[in-house]
């Protein structure tokens, strides 16, 4: 669904291991999400607010992105997202 972050959309899927607890306002990295790398590489950069809180997790890989930063898209079809595990 294109104009909904990866984090509102898998919460409203009604995952409910993936926390997000401020709802998306960059501010808590608990939505943290590791993405395949075909779909990993046709995402944006991240921004530095984004890498600086991904800093702080003991499980950040490669692949790691807040899902409360990526814009869903209909080229991202397909894409497989894990939900990282809490730090």
């Amino acid at each position: 669904q294109d104009g909904y972050s990866l984090m509102e959309l898998i919460r409203n899927a009604g995952v409910t291991e993936l926390l997000a607890l401020c709802g998306g306002c960059l501010s808590c990295a608990t939505c943290h999400v590791h993405i395949d790398d075909v779909s990993l590489s046709k995402l944006p950069a991240m921004g530095a607010d984004e890498n600086d809180l991904l800093d702080g997790s003991d499980h950040r890989k490669a692949n790691s992105r807040l899902s409360c930063q990526v814009s869903v898209t209909a080229e991202l079809d397909g894409m497989t997202v894990t939900i990282a595990e809490e730090d």
